[in-house]
């Protein structure tokens, strides 16, 4: 029960709101009386309760027009009729008007109160799921669906980031959705009328990449017949995202330090210092620690990106997002004029497999099985799911039939951490490695 939940009683019987006051107030409540209900609409314009004990026949104003009231401006109040014989009909009326139950007169006091402690639980149950709703929509909003424990406890920690000015490293796997993070992250930032600006450091050559992400001067090189801004320009006041930024070469790695450090850099080119106010949001599904110990990556960028590190989960750990995601590319992908379905069967595939390709996996699983599908029931085999079962057990011949060795291991590695309630040493023994064998597997894979 709330501590001291407030109560407000309408009833034109003086005598029987003061003693029922005096027995709620023994019970810790907080009570207020009013002997009509046009007093009452006043008190509740005014005032917050969580129960109204709301008489139907009072002198000037009905409790039945007070529901009306309460229905359309206070809709989380709970409202407990209390009604003679006579009026049961209306009390019956009432409880389809919103009521939330009747008490026939005279009352059992342990009745009446078993009856407002399930009226308060129902209250609180409505406002956890209207604040569950309103976060989903937040979500929505941004694109990130779901609303699994662990996804909303990373856009919690999002929109905190958001409104810091450091740089912030996005760690997951391949398709958990990092841009889709990155996006939400300067939506929410006080650079959200700025540009956001991305490049994928895995897409370009060398010289191409720092041409890209600084500008250049004409006659630069072959091709350089005008002079060009960088993206480090076009997102001045903006954000920079540097998608899969493990795989920025170790030549450009200091001159992305450098600009970090003070805001200038230099067109290829060209000679003269240029400044850029940004923000820089990197991605990467590598383990950059690692990375720098085996010196492909310089560990001050690493401490210049991840002022702010947030990792983002991987399906696998995000079930109850399984059957969202699913209903929502199957409205995304569905022909307006057919709109698919799964089966249970295909649902409950789909909420069994391990997903290595994350939620872009679904989403190109979900489209492909909308293509191939002859009916408007998605069927377990239009969903091709690859032959892979908890043992391994591999039924195909063909290259796409196998998953990489790392997924497997990814993989077996985690059940067994699940398996042993994620202590170390058992598993380690479990899986016949050193427990420092372990825990450079558990960095390496990013495992949470």
């Amino acid at each position: 029960m709330n501590n001291n939940p407030r109560i407000l009683i309408a009833d034109d019987d003086e005598t029987l709101c003061y003693l029922l006051k005096e027995e709620l107030v023994s019970e810790k409540f907080s009570v207020d009386i009013v002997y009509d209900g046009k007093y009452a609409i006043e008190k509740l314009k005014n005032s917050t309760y969580d129960v109204l004990l709301l008489d139907l026949e009072m002198q000037y104003v009905s409790g039945k027009k007070v529901l009306k009231y309460t229905k359309e401006n206070k809709p989380r109040l709970q409202v407990i009729v209390l009604t003679g014989q006579s009026e049961m009909r209306t009390a019956i009326e009432c409880v389809k008007l919103g009521a939330y139950d009747f008490i026939n007169k005279p009352y059992n006091f342990q009745q009446l109160l078993i009856t407002i402690e399930r009226a308060l639980k129902h209250k609180e149950l409505l406002e956890k799921n209207i604040i569950l709703n309103d976060k989903v929509d937040k979500i929505k909003e941004c694109n990130i669906i779901g609303k699994s424990k662990s996804i909303r406890q990373v856009l919690r920690l999002s929109e905190r980031a958001a409104m810091s000015e450091s740089n912030i490293l996005l760690e997951g796997e391949t398709g958990t959705g990092k841009e889709l993070f990155a996006e939400y992250i300067h939506k929410q930032s006080k650079r959200n009328n700025k540009p956001l600006v991305a490049i994928n450091c895995a897409s370009l050559p060398d010289q191409l990449m720092e041409s890209e992400l600084f500008g250049y001067e004409k006659g630069a090189f072959t091709d350089a017949k005008t002079s060009k801004q960088g993206l480090v320009e076009i997102a001045d006041g903006g954000t920079l995202f540097l998608d899969e930024i493990g795989e920025l070469s170790l030549t450009l790695q200091p001159k992305l330090l450098r600009f970090l450090e003070n805001g200038e850099f230099r067109h290829v080119g060209g000679v003269t210092n240029l400044t850029s106010n940004i923000r820089v949001i990197a991605a990467t599904n590598r383990n950059l620690l690692e990375y720098a110990d085996e010196k492909k990556f310089r560990r001050d960028l690493l401490f210049r990106l991840n002022v702010i590190t947030l990792t983002i989960p991987p399906l696998v750990e995000r079930d109850h997002d399984i059957s969202i995601l699913a209903d929502y590319f199957l409205e995304k992908k569905s022909s307006i004029h057919l709109q698919k379905k799964l089966s249970p069967e295909a649902l409950s595939e789909l909420m069994n497999y391990e997903f290595p390709g994350n939620v872009r996996e679904l989403e190109h699983m979900i489209e492909r099985a909308i293509i191939f599908s002859d009916n408007e029931t998605i069927e377990v085999e239009d969903l091709n799911l690859p032959n892979f079962k908890a043992g391994y057990e591999f039924e195909g011949e063909s290259e796409k039939d196998f998953l990489k060795l790392e997924d497997i291991e990814r993989i077996h590695i985690r059940k067994a951490l699940t398996i042993n309630e994620w202590n170390r040493e058992h598993t380690a023994r479990a899986l016949g490695i050193s427990q420092k064998t372990l825990y450079s597997k558990i960095k390496k894979y990013s495992l949470k």
